[in-house]
This record gives structure tokens, sequence and C-alpha cells, in this order.
């Protein structure tokens, strides 16, 4: 095992083929990540991770995006099964077109949803054209 740092600090690694990160990453090296879509359009930087507490997985990462020096922007959760890390890039992908993206549901930075609420996960997921919801209620998982 060796360890090294990178603009997406990766914690540790072990043999993986070239230009593929190990599976740990350190939480505090993802906030600032650009999030683009497949084209390379960017979509905005994730400033939050949420967390299930109970089971400790990733849910959602909080996308921030337009606005200008944080006014103005609007934050999207987007669902943490919906990007894929792209290493050699030092980006994630989301597979979603600028304009679907720019309908999505959002909210404020003084307003944030309940997270923990199924009827609005499931909202957030369908979106995105995945299965399920992953948080139901507070405390357990799908």
């Amino acid at each position: 095992m060796s360890f090294e740092t990178s603009s997406v600090d990766i914690v540790a690694h072990y043999s993986y083929p070239e230009g593929a990160a190990g599976p740990l990453l350190s939480a505090g090296s993802l906030i600032g990540n650009k999030v683009c879509t497949r084209k390379g359009e960017e979509l905005g930087d994730i400033k939050e991770l949420m967390l299930n507490t109970i089971t400790g997985n990733v849910c959602y990462v909080v996308l921030a995006a337009g606005g200008f020096l944080s006014m103005g922007e609007k934050l999207y959760a987007v669902p943490w099964s919906a990007l894929t890390l792209d290493t050699p890039n030092k980006r994630f992908v989301l597979d979603v077109d600028v304009d679907r993206f720019k309908h999505a549901p959002g909210f404020d930075k003084h307003q944030w949803p309940d997270m923990a609420d199924e009827t609005w996960s499931k909202k957030i997921h369908s979106y995105y054209d995945l299965q399920g919801a992953p948080v139901r209620g507070a405390t357990t998982e799908a």
C-alpha cells in the first residue's frame, strides 16, 4: 500500500490500472471538485457531502451552481450514485445535459430541504433517473 496526495487527494490505494484511483478518498478533498457533463460542460462545484450517520454512506453531494462569489448561487442535492469519478481530468461526471440540470430541483443556502424525507429523496432520485431512494426517514437506509 502507498500513500500519495493529488488534487483529488487519494488517501490510499493498492494495485489499480493506470488512471484508476483507489476506493478511498478523504471527504475534505471532494469539497470544491468540479462536476461536469459527459461532454465536459461544467455544472458546478461540490460544496458539501451528506452522510447517512447510521450506515456511514455518502448519500448526496451538494452542488453549487451559478452566481458569483457565492452570491446568487443555487444548491442542488445530487445522489452520490449519480456521479462518476473522472480521475484523469480530476473531476466528477454527472450524466445529464446542461439544460436538464438547470431545471433540476434545487434550493437556497438558507432553506435546505429535509434530505431524510422519503418523498423528497424519491423526487431527487427520479429526476436523475435512479432507482429507489437511499434514505428512508432519519434512521434507516433502503
